[in-house]
């Protein structure tokens, strides 16, 4: 079953590459970026089963040879080498397989909410801001301030931003949930360690054709900007309120610099909420037998603690503790998303030979 689904990709694969050399299609500049887009994601794919598949053929080629006194030798310790290296890739194969999230390529809305904790809870937000602007930079992401509501002591109470780049949903997706910080304020005159949370939401940007928007449903109402701003603050009712009347979801948008791109922008974080709310119900229906140990994304769940007197950071979903703070804070957040990724897709896999 697996071989027919690899040779499958791999017919599909070979008739793209056929398609690009045809001078017809050539011309058609459309049609040549739409193939050499899927041609690229195929490839990886290909590679490896054309890997795998030379492997087996090793394989039964030197099982032969174990017959032979003078060649048995060297034939059971290649023998031993290919029975550890096929099954790891096949199960890499199985998790290419796997059904791709469409939302994996697309650009994210990130929501920061300060939490538990006061003042120091503001400053954390505005901290998980820091780290996740570090992290966008190491990417060549694009960030960018859509909304912030600061505390007036260095933090925010609420963080709204945009970040553009290459795969960007794919990589944080599973940073929704809520982080929680253990240290010792600046404020704090005791030395004593104070716990404070502030939850991140991770909202994949979506497009027109993603989202059905009926905008008789939509309220919108206007008013006048507050809080740092351009020179339009407080001047003009350039601010924008978006309420969706049959789910309640407000949205509202004041940091752009007029009133039409406050309106575009409101729209956008609008659609990528309610999508975020279709999906989620997806998954709860996928899942209503099977719940995952890493969750389910829900952002009151407590996702991962940062100890600063210990200089340690813990992912609670999959037991992953580093003592790399530090580092951590600077955006030096791979470890974590690959390991947290890696287990995702294990899951996955491990729910669908259940099915």
């Amino acid at each position: 079953m697996l071989d027919e689904k690899l040779a499958g990709v791999e017919a599909r694969y070979e008739e793209i590459e056929k398609l690009l050399a045809d001078p017809e299609i050539a011309t058609d500049y459309t049609k040549v970026a739409e193939l050499s887009k899927e041609k690229s994601e195929l490839e990886d794919v290909v590679q490896n089963f054309r890997h795998y598949r030379s492997l087996k053929q090793e394989l039964a080629d030197t099982l032969a040879l174990r017959d032979d006194p003078e060649m048995a030798d060297m034939a059971n310790e290649e023998i031993s080498r290919l029975e550890q290296e096929i099954p790891t890739l096949e199960e890499k194969l199985k998790v290419m397989l796997l059904p791709k999230d469409p939302r994996d390529g697309k650009n994210v809305i990130v929501e920061i909410r300060a939490g538990a904790g006061g003042d120091e809870a503001g400053i954390w937000a505005a901290d998980l801001y820091r780290l996740y602007s570090r992290y966008a930079d190491m990417q060549s992401w694009k960030t960018e301030i859509i909304e912030a509501h600061d505390t007036g002591v260095g933090g925010y109470k609420f963080m709204m931003f945009e970040i553009k780049g290459s795969n960007v949903f794919s990589r944080l997706k599973y940073e929704s949930g809520t982080h929680r910080v253990q240290r010792v304020p600046a404020t704090e005159s005791q030395g004593r360690v104070h716990t404070s949370t502030a939850t991140v939401a991770v909202l994949a940007e979506v497009d027109d054709v993603d989202v059905e928007l009926d905008m008789n449903d939509v309220r919108r109402d206007t008013f006048r900007a507050s809080g740092a701003g351009g020179q339009h603050v407080n001047k003009t009712d350039s601010a924008i309120r978006l309420t969706h009347m049959p789910t309640g979801l407000v949205v509202e948008c004041q940091d752009q610099r007029s009133q039409h791109q406050n309106y575009a922008k409101a729209l956008d974080i609008l659609k990528a909420r309610l999508y975020e709310i279709e999906v989620e119900k997806q998954l709860q229906a996928q899942e209503e037998t099977r719940r995952l140990q890493v969750g389910t994304g829900d952002r009151s769940e407590k996702i991962r603690t940062y100890n600063y007197k210990e200089n340690r950071v813990t992912d609670h979903r999959i037991n992953l503790t580093k003592y790399n703070l530090a580092g951590v804070m600077e955006g030096q957040l791979d470890e974590f998303i690959d390991e947290i990724t890696t287990y995702m897709e294990a899951e996955r896999l491990a729910a669908l030979n259940e099915s």
